[in-house]
């Protein structure tokens, strides 16, 4: 890389002037600001002890050696502490010939064995994915792929939340009012139906609590003597004993559950490696905990619950079995984490959950590494901000969430009537629009959610998502499609597109800036790897197609005069075409060829 030799001749020009040699990581490379003229920019304030000389003249002393003894720059201007270098044409397109017809430029091979394993998804067997799984399913699965973009071996699993009390809230409301209704009889995915009766759980119990309050009992006593919470909690302990007519209740709700989630899954685009069950997985997680008890690292309330004692490390005391020998979320994600060091060995183990559980995997990292499990160091949540709508938060036990499929729905009908009143698609079959509609839906709803830094909460809006002309995904999906669009016609005019272009062939001030957009491009993958951040490859294959759009308004390409510069602009719009496809490709967001 250009950057890698800059920093090397930087140290030898210092070396060379002042007669000292300078660390490393002091030489920073950055791009040139775009006010300013230049390609790369050198921040030579860290050299001011070693120079004895005031920001301007040490500039100038290492443009000056920088000209003379790197051949890729051309030129340099100094403005105050900053050195702008301008890298010279022959570099670019070097670059633009060596790269130009890379089907993997931007993608590192798998580079290590040991892999890393990403939750994502982990949803519960009470209800449907909503709009808040949707942003943790498309975080999980775009990361997943950007860690495998620069060079990492990945492990993409889900954790089915599959027993609980809340799963036996959903069993016990379709125990007293189901009146044998299924997915079939009710023509209705099998995850909705089970969701409704996880809502009307929730509606009884506020009642019961509304009657006990009225009683004259106390608000925090009342959930404990509701009959109908009471009642879920003895459902949960005969789950764990394994009494067998919950446990066939349970298989045959959780499948309806299941056979939902992997509809939903398909049509989202959305895949694992493996699926793990935490009812596989809590039952270790109990005997992690024993071996904590019975080593001292845990300790035992005269109830029989087990703790673990935190405020060594600045927290509290943290439950890790209930009373009645119960398991909690702690304790299957002790089992869960366990299992997965021991089916893969990985160098980390990435969890995509809310920003709410902070504090959860905190205390999980400690209370497996107080058992002496030293891989949990390596354990690193993805917290990610909550999903609101421009009416507010979401509430699944009251029912007012934005369920995924009917979300989905939503913006397949909205990227319809939007093409429609623009007249955009007349002349495509019904066939072809359907398949376009359901390109550009998708398109929008995960760039409007992945184009967001994912620490940040943030709104979503449908009608904003699908917009031809702005920050989204149609309008990228647009970009490709103008570009096929532009090579379809070179080929049938017989203009033959593959050689080299020749190292004479004098390059625009656009043309450069598009070529240095796509020489970022293996820097920003690397980037959104080590940040976990599919925010910066959207923001990323956004600039792009942007600077594609004014390029294709300001210089003609098929009808320019000169024939060098014309197959230069066509094989500059087909490279930029290729790495759109790869960014949004990691985004997991179809391009089409035609629009």
């Amino acid at each position: 890389m250009i950057e890698t030799l800059l920093i090397e001749y930087t140290g030898q020009a210092i070396q060379s002037i002042y007669g000292e040699s300078v660390p490393k990581k002091l030489i920073q490379v950055q791009k040139t600001r775009a006010e300013f003229e230049g390609d790369l920019t050198l921040v030579v304030f860290p050299f001011l002890r070693t120079s004895k000389k005031g920001p301007e003249q040490t500039a100038n002393d290492l443009g000056d050696y920088l000209v003379n003894h790197v051949n890729e720059v051309s030129s340099f201007n100094v403005i105050k502490g900053f050195l702008n270098l301008a890298i010279s044409e022959k570099f670019w397109i070097d670059f633009f010939n060596a790269e130009k017809s890379n089907q993997s430029f931007g993608i590192s091979d798998i580079q290590t064995k040991k892999p890393v394993v990403v939750e994502y998804s982990a949803p519960n067997t009470n209800k449907p994915l909503h709009l808040g799984h949707i942003r943790n399913n498309l975080l999980g699965w775009s990361v997943s792929e950007i860690l495998k973009a620069s060079g990492q071996n990945v492990i993409k699993v889900n954790l089915i939340n599959d027993r609980g009390i809340h799963i036996c809230k959903s069993m016990l409301a379709w125990q007293k009012w189901g009146e044998g209704k299924t997915p079939e009889s009710e023509d209705m995915k099998g995850d909705k139906l089970v969701g409704e009766f996880y809502v009307r759980f929730d509606k009884a119990l506020k009642a019961e609590i509304a009657e006990l309050l009225s009683k004259g009992m106390e608000k925090a006593e009342t959930e404990n003597n509701s009959p109908l919470l009471i009642e879920a909690q003895e459902m949960l302990k005969k789950w764990e004993q394994g009494d067998e007519e919950i446990r066939r209740l349970w298989e045959k709700m959780n499948s309806w559950v299941y056979e939902g989630f992997d509809t939903t899954y398909t049509r989202m685009g959305i895949d694992f490696d493996k699926v793990y069950h935490e009812s596989d997985t809590y039952l270790l997680g109990k005997e992690l905990v024993q071996e904590g008890l019975e080593k001292g690292i845990y300790y035992q309330k005269q109830d029989g619950s087990v703790w673990c004692d935190l405020t060594d490390e600045g927290l509290d005391e943290k439950l890790l079995l209930r009373a009645d020998g119960t398991s909690v979320y702690m304790t299957q994600d002790m089992g869960t984490a366990q299992l997965r060091y021991d089916d893969y060995n990985p160098s980390g183990l990435v969890y995509v959950v809310g920003n709410e559980q902070i504090y959860h995997f905190d205390v999980l990292k400690i209370v497996l590494k107080k058992l002496g499990r030293n891989w949990a160091e390596h354990i690193l949540h993805l917290s990610y901000g909550m999903v609101e709508l421009p009416h507010g938060k979401m509430k699944s036990r009251e029912g007012k969430v934005v369920d995924a499929d009917d979300l989905m729905d939503e913006m397949y009908d909205t990227a319809k009537r939007t093409s429609e009143e623009l007249g955009k698609f007349d002349d495509f079959t019904p066939e072809e629009s359907d398949k376009l509609y359901q390109t550009l839906s998708l398109g929008a709803l995960k760039y409007f959610i992945l184009k967001v830094d994912p620490k940040k909460t943030m709104t979503f809006n449908p009608a904003e998502s699908i917009d031809f002309n702005g920050n989204t995904g149609p309008f990228i999906q647009y970009s490709y499609a103008r570009i096929q669009s532009i090579l379809r016609k070179a080929k049938a005019s017989n203009i033959q597109l593959g050689d080299k272009i020749s190292s004479d062939c004098h390059i625009s001030d656009k043309e450069r800036s598009l070529l240095k957009l796509l020489y970022e491009y293996p820097q920003i993958v690397k980037l959104a790897a080590e940040n976990l951040s599919p925010a910066q490859i959207a923001n990323y294959v956004y600039e792009l197609a942007k600077e594609f759009n004014q390029f294709y308004h300001e210089s003609p390409i098929l009808k320019e005069d000169d024939a060098d510069t014309r197959i230069f602009r066509l094989e500059l719009s087909k490279f930029i075409a290729a790495t759109i496809k790869s960014s949004m490709g990691l985004l997991g967001i179809d391009v089409v060829d035609r629009m």
